[in-house]
């Protein structure tokens, strides 16, 4: 569907070998399927090291903690997702809306996601983790879009100063919590009409944003 990024920052490594991609891209994977089987509360690095073929040395060398681990597991799924041009703002938010809620219908992206939800609310290092590594990353796609439609002239060229990252943030807060509460939340379609309708409701927002 699109290129790999880089993946997410992990625990830096001890001296020695030079890390394997292959060995983190297995890991991660291990890490995903382990939680669909097992669940939070189940899993342990040593049943991903099992899964993934390494030795747990291997697995600690590379993350500190099982909240660590599960975290980047999840960042590499939303490192997929991509903001191509679509010709009109309306048409970029509809894409990646649909692409969000495609993402979140993976037994692997929904069952991880929860997880690591559910667990930082007790965990404030893993909250600022989850921020870091997955939230503050994705808002590139909000920067994205927002540039591409001042060029296109859809949006004003030039906000007030402050302005931009605190709209981009908004937006992304906006965006993200609409999808998620429709898609996990009360479990209903993120169908046709519904992106069609959310679109134009945002898009209507941007516009009053843009004149205040």
């Amino acid at each position: 569907m699109c290129s790999r990024r880089t993946p997410p920052p992990t625990a830096p490594g001890r001296p020695g070998r030079p890390r394997s991609a292959a060995a983190d891209a297995a890991i991660l994977e291990a890490t995903r399927a382990a939680l669909v089987d097992l669940g939070w509360s189940k899993l342990s690095m040593s049943d991903v090291a099992t899964r993934a073929g390494v030795a747990k040395t291997t697995l600690y060398r590379r993350w500190a903690s099982k909240n660590e681990l599960v975290v980047d597991a999840v960042a590499v799924l939303f490192d997929e997702l991509e903001l191509p041009d679509r010709g009109s703002l309306s048409a970029d938010i509809e894409g990646v809306v649909r692409q969000f809620a495609a993402l979140l219908e993976r037994p692997e992206a929904k069952t991880a996601l929860m997880a690591v939800v559910a667990e930082s609310t007790r965990d404030a290092p893993l909250r600022e983790r989850i921020r870091t590594s997955i939230v503050d990353r994705q808002k590139r796609l909000v920067e994205e879009g927002r540039r591409r439609a001042q060029a296109r002239g859809e949006l004003p060229a030039t906000s007030p100063a402050g302005a931009v990252g605190g709209t981009d943030d908004l937006i992304f807060d906006v965006i993200a919590g609409a999808v998620v509460h429709r898609a996990l939340v009360s479990g209903q379609p993120v169908d046709t009409q519904w992106v069609q309708r959310f679109t134009a409701l945002l898009l209507g927002g941007l516009g009053a944003a843009a004149r205040g």
